[in-house]
């Protein structure tokens, strides 16, 4: 997983930037005090970790990828960058205000494992935000039809609701609140379903190399043949009719609350 990200992370900057609508909805929903120290869980360069900061928040933030915290300890000296994982953060118990978690979970090795340790070091009260997707969400995506294997794997690899639910309550966490997400068009994180009104989008290369399904697990030949008939769909028009036959209510992303359960409170 390190070696994956640190690949991606040379050029993450160019198209992985933190947005506005995203970013004032990790806010609403972890409700952050002036006071406490909070974690960003797999913060990647930090995009969102900078923008909480700047809210006027405290924040340490982990992430396995030397490449990517290089380039997130270039922002600000004021956040605590450290390098460790979901399953072992190597924080104290309790010393946690809150957490976020964007667009990671599905990377953790190991659910249960990074669960515990997130109930471990959250304080009794706090919450934590994750922005995800679920399996079903992704098979409403119209890029199934222009790269099946490659969001087959995807998919593969997404914590299903019911699988997260297993491993919170293993660990005294509990769902609390969720709020489906579907792209705005004037979206500024370019992650995968970033093009989902903007086809062209996955035309460019540099798209692509920051988004971990088209860097790390699709088939370069799927790849090629699905750019290419996506292009020719694009100039015939036919992908406005792909589109409309993948339209759904299920939202395209997810904010999932947690919080410790009642009894361990």
């Amino acid at each position: 997983m390190q070696a994956k990200y640190d690949t991606i992370g040379i050029n993450y900057n160019t198209t992985r930037k933190a947005d506005k609508y995203l970013t004032e909805r990790l806010l609403k929903l972890l409700s952050p005090r002036a006071e406490g120290l909070y974690l960003d869980i797999g913060c990647g360069t930090g995009n969102y970790t900078l923008k909480l900061q700047e809210k006027g928040y405290r924040f340490t933030a982990i992430d396995p990828s030397t490449e990517m915290l290089e380039k997130a300890r270039l922002k600000s000296l004021k956040i605590d960058w450290r390098s460790g994982y979901a399953e072992n953060t190597g924080l104290n118990a309790d010393s946690i205000d809150g957490i976020v978690a964007t667009l990671t979970i599905h990377h953790w090795t190991d659910l249960h494992t990074a669960f515990l340790e997130m109930s471990r070091v959250l304080k009794k009260n706090g919450k934590m935000v994750i922005f995800t997707s679920t399996p079903e969400q992704m098979r409403g995506y119209w890029l199934n039809h222009y790269f099946p294997y490659m969001l087959r794997d995807s998919i593969a690899q997404m914590p299903s609701p019911e699988k997260i639910k297993v491993a919170l309550d293993a660990s005294g966490l509990q769902v609390t609140d969720t709020e489906p997400y579907f792209i705005h068009s004037d979206l500024e994180d370019l992650f995968l379903y970033s093009g989902k009104h903007n086809p062209k989008l996955y035309l460019n290369p540099e798209v692509r190399q920051g988004i971990s399904s088209f860097a790390a697990l699709a088939n370069k030949t799927e790849v090629d043949k699905g750019l290419e008939k996506l292009k020719n769909d694009i100039n015939s028009g036919e992908i406005d009719q792909v589109m409309q036959e993948y339209e759904n209510a299920l939202g395209d992303y997810i904010f999932i609350v947690v919080q410790h359960s009642l009894n361990n409170r």
